[in-house]
């Protein structure tokens, strides 16, 4: 893989990214929590995009993969703020997201700010507002106490050695952005992309998304057995031909 350029945001941070130019409107893929863009489906993405010309950017938010920074002081707005210096400074005219997991809330957030770039939405085991009903949700009276006294709690990965620190910044600043309280206007392409064995984001969370949001073309997917990775080749194809219905 060539070496990742960076991007300055507004902000300050610098933001590892990767972009290919081709047609539009162009995809943005955004990963997800503690992910990277070297993951599968970025890189699967990456070679279809080079492939069939189309124009494609994946990139790492800040504290995560090769883009510097503390990501256990980080939290969904930063992230959010990361993918909209991206939105704007590396694509031209409407994109399509691709949103993976925590990707799927940023790029709902993307979509509710800047409705105008956006040519459709493909979620893939989207998980908006994961942090107050996934983290905060699951959370014990203890764990809660040591969260307001400590300001942070550990817990074991499934998909790490070390465990996640989730901070009270990052349960905080997540109440600030979530998009299942408050009406959600998509008014383009929408595909949720689900497995039915994922053991991070329920299949609940999918349908109370399909049925919060409001939108001409909302569609929702199950693929039997599939786990929160989505990523086997069968998976992989399947968002291949999702982005490929909605792309003109």
């Amino acid at each position: 893989m060539a070496v990742a350029e960076f991007l300055a945001t507004p902000e300050g941070r610098r933001i590892a990214h990767h972009r290919r130019a081709g047609r539009g409107p162009g995809v943005v893929f955004l990963g997800g929590f503690r992910s990277d863009m070297t993951g599968t489906k970025a890189a699967h993405l990456d070679g279809w995009a080079a492939a069939a010309g189309r124009a494609f950017v994946r990139f790492d938010y800040s504290g995560h993969g090769a883009s510097p920074g503390d990501f256990a002081a980080g939290a969904v707005g930063d992230w959010a703020e990361d993918a909209a210096a991206v939105l704007g400074a590396l694509t031209e005219g409407p994109q399509i997201l691709v949103g993976s997991s925590m990707g799927g809330w940023i790029a709902l957030l993307l979509a509710r700010a800047r409705p105008e770039r956006v040519a459709g939405l493909v979620g893939i085991a989207a998980a908006p507002d994961f942090t107050e009903d996934g983290f905060w949700a699951g959370m014990t009276a203890e764990e809660r106490d040591r969260l307001r006294d400590e300001g942070h709690v550990d817990r074991p990965s499934a998909y790490a050695p070390e465990p996640t620190r989730i901070s009270r910044r990052l349960i905080e600043d997540g109440r600030r952005h979530l998009v299942l309280r408050s009406p959600l206007e998509l008014p383009f392409p929408v595909r949720l992309l689900q497995g039915t064995g994922d053991a991070d984001v329920p299949l609940g969370w999918a349908l109370r998304l399909l049925g919060h949001a409001r939108g001409p073309d909302l569609r929702l997917t199950l693929v039997r057995g599939a786990d929160h990775r989505f990523s086997d080749p069968a998976c992989l194809d399947l968002i291949v031909r999702t982005i490929e219905e909605i792309a003109p």
